[in-house]
C-alpha cells in the first residue's frame, strides 16, 4: 500500500487491517522504520525490540487470517510502546535510573497482560524522568527527549518518551504514568492527547510506585477516538491491586459524540491569572466560546483551596516517594547483570548513592516531612489540605458536569531554562496536581498553538468514573478544530 502507515490511527489502522488492505507486519516495519530514522534525534526510547515485535505482528496476522478467531480486538496488531516504569516480563525495566538498568522483571504488569491478551504489538520501553519524578525528562540517566516541534524544548515530564514517540509517529499509542500531571503536561507540550482516568480505574499492579495514593496510569493518543479504544481495554478492577475499583466500566467509544448541548462547564477563571501566558489565555477563551457555540454553559467557577495543592501535593508525594524507595531489606537492585527480582521486593535501602539529585531531593523532602517534630505541622496539614481540595471540586460537580482549565500556564520550555530556578518549574504542575489530589479523571487535548508554533493544552476535568462525559466533551471539540491533525516537521536520519 502506497502509504504512510505510521501515520495512521488507532482506528483508522484498524479498519484498514480489518478489511485486509494492510497487514500487521507491514505497519511494525512501518513503525520501526520511522523509529530507525527519527530516534537519533528524539531519544524517545530506552530499550526497543524488533525481533519480538515483529513476532507479535505475524501473531496478530495469522489470529485475522483464521475466520473462528475469538481474540481478536481493535487493538490487534496495533504497534504501541511502555513508559519504563511499567514491569514487562523478561524486558528490563529502568525507571531511567542507574539503580535499576538491570531489572529484569518476572511478571508483567496488569495492563501489559491485558494489552498482550488484545494482540497488540509491543515496540519497546520508554523514555521517562527518573522514578517518575520530574516535569521535563531531564532527570534520566539516558539521553534526554527531545520535543518533536522543538529539539530545543523539553517533551515534558515525567511521561515525556510517551508523548514524544506519539507525536512522532514512532508508535500509534503508548502509556504513561501521571502522579502530579505527568500524562497530561507532556501531552500538552507535544500536542497529543493524554487521559489520566480515575485513581482506581486502572490497576497499577507492575508499576514501579512513585507515590502510591497518586499514581495512575492511562492512555497517550493521536486522538480522543484512539483514547476511548485504549481506555477500553486497559479500564477494570483488579484483585491484585489494593486501590483497585471495584466498578463496572461502559464501552468508552460509546461516548464518541459530538453532542454537547446543555452540559455545564465551568471556567476557572480567576485563580494564577497573572501566570497565563497570553497565548495560553487566548486559546482557553477561543476553546470556552466554541462550547458555548455547540450548545454547553459556561459557568465561571472558584476553586478556593487551589493556590495550596502544590504545597500539599509536593508534601504527600515526597513522603510516599520516600517511604516507597527506601522502605525494605536494604537490597541492591538491578547491580548483578540479568537478575531477575520479583515485584514484592522493589526496596532500594542501600544504593541510594546511585539515585539522581531530584529522587535524592524528594526523598529528603518526604523524611523532613514525616519525621516526628514535622509530622503534624507539615504532613498531617497537607493531607487536611487534600480533603479540602477535594471538597472545593465536590461543590464544583454540584452545578457542573466539567471543569475546563490550561493543562499548563505556558508551552514547553528551553533544556536547562529551570535547573536554576526549580520553584518556577513547580507553576506548571498547577493545574495539573490538584486532580490526582482528589482523584478524579482529567484529558489534555491539543487546544492551539503559541506565537512559537508550539502546541497549547488544555485540560478537562470530570467527577469521579466520568471518564465517558470527558471524552465525549473531548471528542466534541475535536471534531470541530483541526488542532489534532497538526504533526510536527522532523528531519530524519534519512533526508
Amino acid at each position: 500500500m502506497d502509504m504512510e502507515l505510521y501515520k495512521l490511527t488507532i482506528h483508522e489502522a484498524s479498519d484498514l487491517l480489518h478489511r485486509g488492505e494492510i497487514s500487521s507486519r507491514e505497519l511494525t516495519k512501518s513503525v520501526l522504520e520511522r523509529i530507525e530514522a527519527t530516534e537519533s534525534k528524539l531519544h524517545s526510547f530506552i530499550s526497543i525490540h524488533p525481533e519480538a515485535a515483529l513476532k507479535q505482528a505475524d501473531k496478530a496476522d495469522w489470529l485475522r487470517e483464521n475466520p473462528n478467531s475469538k481474540e481478536l480486538h481493535v487493538l490487534t496488531g496495533i504497534p504501541f510502546a511502555l513508559k519504563d516504569n511499567i514491569c514487562t516480563r523478561g524486558i528490563r525495566t529502568t525507571c531511567a535510573s542507574r539503580l535499576m538498568e538491570q531489572f529484569n522483571p518476572s511478571i508483567d504488569g496488569a495492563v501489559v497482560k491485558k494489552l498482550k491478551n488484545a494482540h497488540a504489538v509491543l515496540i519497546g520501553k520508554l523514555n521517562m524522568d527518573e522514578f517518575a519524578i520530574g516535569s521535563s525528562g531531564e532527570s534520566s540517566i539516558f539521553p534526554h527527549t527531545r520535543n518533536p516541534w522543538a529539539a530545543d524544548r523539553v517533551p515534558g515530564g515525567s511521561s515525556g518518551g510517551s508523548a514524544a514517540s506519539v507525536a512522532a509517529d514512532q508508535v500509534l499509542f503508548s502509556l504513561g504514568s501521571d502522579t502530579g500531571g505527568s500524562i497530561r503536561q507532556p501531552a500538552s507540550f507535544c500536542g497529543i492527547t493524554g487521559m489520566k482516568p480515575s485513581f482506581g480505574a486502572v490497576s497499577g499492579y507492575g508499576l514501579i510506585p512513585f507515590a502510591t495514593s497518586l499514581d495512575q496510569l492511562g492512555p497517550m493518543c493521536k486522538d480522543v477516538t484512539d483514547c476511548a479504544i485504549v481506555m477500553n481495554v486497559i479500564t477494570g478492577f483488579d484483585p491484585m491491586d489494593r486501590m483497585s475499583a471495584k466498578i463496572s466500566h461502559p464501552d468508552y467509544t460509546s461516548y464518541l459524540k459530538q453532542d454537547v448541548s446543555g452540559m455545564r462547564i465551568g471556567l476557572l477563571r480567576g485563580w494564577m491569572e497573572g501566570t497565563i501566558s497570553g497565548d495560553v489565555r487566548m486559546a482557553i477563551e477561543k476553546a470556552a466560546k466554541l462550547y458555548q457555540d455547540m450548545g454547553a454553559w459556561i459557568e465561571e467557577i472558584t476553586l478556593p483551596h487551589m493556590e495550596y495543592a502544590v504545597s500539599a501535593y509536593l508534601l504527600i508525594s515526597s513522603a510516599e516517594a520516600s517511604h516507597n524507595l527506601t522502605a525494605g531489606k536494604g537490597m541492591r537492585m538491578g547491580y548483578k547483570e540479568g537478575e531477575i527480582c520479583e515485584l514484592d521486593e522493589l526496596a532500594v535501602g542501600s544504593g541510594l548513592q546511585s539515585l539522581g539529585a531530584s529522587v535524592k531531593k524528594r526523598i529528603l523532602l518526604g523524611n523532613t516531612g514525616l519525621c516526628n517534630d514535622n509530622y503534624e505541622i507539615y504532613y498531617k496539614e497537607a493531607l487536611k489540605l487534600r480533603t479540602l481540595i477535594k471538597e472545593d471540586f465536590d461543590r464544583v460537580f454540584e452545578k457542573c458536569d466539567l471543569i475546563l482549565t490550561p493543562t499548563n500556564p505556558d508551552t514547553a520550555f528551553l533544556f536547562g531554562e529551570m535547573e536554576i530556578n526549580v520553584i518556577e518549574m513547580y507553576k506548571y504542575d498547577a493545574y495539573t496536581v490538584p486532580v490526582n489530589l482528589a482523584g478524579l479523571p482529567a484529558v489534555s487535548i491539543p487546544c492551539g498553538f503559541d506565537s512559537k508554533g508550539l502546541p497549547i493544552g488544555m485540560q478537562l476535568i470530570g467527577r469521579l468514573y466520568g471518564e465517558g462525559a470527558l471524552l465525549q466533551a473531548s471528542y466534541a471539540f475535536e471534531q470541530n478544530t483541526d488542532h489534532h491533525i497538526k504533526s510536527p516537521v522532523l528531519i530524519t536520519s534519512t533526508d
